[in-house]
């Protein structure tokens, strides 16, 4: 579906921390360019050349959205533990800088999997961020196990839309905890759940359902909400 897909590899600089990082674009085909570029970014535990982030990037620009993509420090260095949030938030903003030019006069939006996303909203709630919206791919509400510690105080501060994509069993935040979540934050946010869906929106092979058929639903419910 996506395999004529193509990636351009750039890299940008991270300048008050002393790093630079790499970046991967996706150009919008499919169906024509809808004017909107997408930045994700990835999660703790995995690059942004991962077989997940690859192929929604590749879905998503399939589709006409165009995709960026890029390693936090940490990664981009080979290390296996998160740099800290300052670093996080640093290379977020330097990521956004970098984009816009590329962006021209199309809409931005940014957000990620799981780690990137929540970061991505941490930098939407400083003032001065201007994006268009937020797309939110198993946001981490809390800790596993740990329905208590949530991850949540900052978000009333993002003024822009979010679109939260949850599996419904995610046990980082399942439909039931995020539904209260969701309704009281910015005007336009919304949740989209993926029934069965865990972490990764996988959900269980005996539906006969495969990862790239979800990744094609929410692909589609991205295009719908960046095309208000």
């Amino acid at each position: 579906m996506h395999s004529t897909v193509q990636s351009d590899v750039f890299s940008f600089e991270v300048s008050d921390k002393g790093g630079r990082t790499s970046a991967r674009s996706y150009p919008a085909g499919g169906q024509g360019a809808r004017g909107v570029t997408l930045v994700l970014a990835h999660g703790a535990g995995a690059p942004q050349t991962h077989p997940w982030m690859v192929s929604m990037a590749k879905t998503l620009a399939g589709r006409g959205i165009a995709v960026v993509t890029f390693n936090f420090l940490y990664t981009e260095a080979k290390r296996r533990a998160p740099d800290k949030s300052d670093v996080l938030e640093a290379t977020w903003l330097a990521a956004i800088e970098a984009v816009r030019p590329r962006a021209g006069t199309g809409r931005l939006f940014i957000g990620g999997k799981s780690m990137g996303g929540r970061i991505a909203t941490q930098v939407a709630a400083r003032p001065g961020v201007a994006v268009d919206g937020l797309v939110l791919l198993g946001y981490p509400l809390h800790p596993p196990g740990k329905p208590a510690q949530l991850r949540t105080a900052h978000l009333q501060h993002v003024r822009a839309p979010m679109l939260f994509v949850q599996g419904a069993r995610d046990a980082f935040g399942t439909r039931e905890e995020m539904e209260p979540i969701v309704a009281g934050l910015s005007r336009g946010t919304r949740l989209f759940v993926v029934e069965g869906g865990d972490h990764s929106l996988s959900v269980p092979k005996s539906t006969g359902i495969t990862i790239a058929d979800t990744m094609v639903r929410v692909a589609d419910e991205i295009v719908r909400f960046t095309s208000r």
